[in-house]
């Protein structure tokens, strides 16, 4: 009798090629910036949101625009400024002086894919309406409450050299985006392919839809299925244990360095992201590497460094590596 875990590995092979059609369709504009599709795809199968950190001009705005036209997924993007307001977000009640009564104005989040640019531009209650849509799914205008349509991505970037005039979002806040990417310049080959491509004066790649937003739903159960064996849960355990008592994991050495560790919505998402990180390789159950390879992006936020770490010039990527060097792996 074959195991659940050959089935479920079985249906995994026959969908890999779902994956390969959505990449392919965004590859027809993007150049590189492989490490950033690949946690697009992630987010969008583990329903979860990425912060983006990146120098202006890597091709952020361009792949999320492209990622969407490959969905056939309606789009928003919106440009955080300091005299934003929460109701350009999530809408508004306007009167309607004929009728007497008010009439909603759905805001921009309104959309499968939110792009939410330079977050950090804005006060922190224009950052927290757009965690909340984030977090329950869902919005309310006036004394009523609506359903964000699934699926429902936000990418939210920040600049990290001009700090003047920003807003940092807070640490509780962060926690609640599933991934944050660091993304950096292309190689001469890949910029030589770009200004190739791309070089030309009002001439655009055309985009056509691939897959549906309800084949990613479909595809999410599948993700859902994927196995994850108690070993490597006990991993990812050790894991994030280990960034909020290092010295009881046998790094001493890091607990001047760390001041919160990661939370259990860390343990949640690294299981969630590991999950769809091993299906977009195939396969039907998740390895430790899956869990190496996203772990990085899943932590590297969440784990908050002291000042003496600052004054070290010890970064949060650099422990989150540091513990996955030292960790056993299963």
């Amino acid at each position: 009798m074959r195991s659940d875990r050959d089935k479920i590995n079985d249906e995994v092979r026959k969908e890999a090629g779902f994956i390969d059609t959505l990449k392919e369709s965004m590859r027809r504009v993007i150049v590189g910036q492989e490490y950033l599709l690949d946690r697009l795809l992630v987010g969008l199968l583990a329903n979860g949101h990425l912060l983006v950190e990146s120098v202006p001009g890597l091709a952020k705005t361009l792949s999320i625009t492209t990622l969407a036209k490959s969905i056939d997924a309606k789009f928003q993007r919106i440009q955080f400024t300091p005299d934003l307001l929460p109701a350009d977000i999530l809408g508004t009640l306007i009167y309607n002086a004929r009728e007497g009564s008010f009439e909603v104005k759905k805001g921009p989040i309104f959309a499968n894919i939110v792009l939410a640019d330079e977050v950090n531009r804005s006060p922190g209650k224009v950052q927290a309406a757009l965690l909340e849509a984030m977090q329950e799914r869902q919005v309310t205008i006036g004394d009523t409450s609506y359903r964000l349509e699934e699926p429902f991505l936000v990418m939210a970037t920040q600049n990290p050299i001009d700090q003047e005039g920003t807003y940092p979002l807070p640490e509780a806040q962060i926690d609640r985006f599933m991934l944050k990417v660091n993304i950096t310049y292309p190689t001469e080959t890949e910029e030589t392919q770009v200004i190739t491509r791309m070089g030309h004066v009002g001439k655009e790649i055309d985009i056509n839809s691939v897959v549906s937003p309800k084949d990613i739903l479909r595809v999410r159960e599948l993700v859902n299925g994927v196995y994850i064996d108690e070993k490597v849960k006990e991993y990812i355990i050790n894991i994030v244990f280990t960034t909020r008592f290092p010295g009881k994991y046998g790094l001493k050495d890091l607990e001047p360095l760390v001041q919160v560790g990661a939370s259990p919505r860390a343990s949640i998402a690294l299981v969630v992201a590991s999950k769809a990180y091993a299906f977009m390789k195939g396969r039907g159950f998740v390895s430790p590497q899956d869990v190496k390879d996203i772990g990085i992006d899943v932590l590297r936020h969440r784990v908050i460094r002291s000042y003496e770490a600052e004054a070290e010039e010890v970064t949060t990527e650099d422990i989150v590596k540091k513990i996955f060097s030292k960790v056993d792996i299963p």
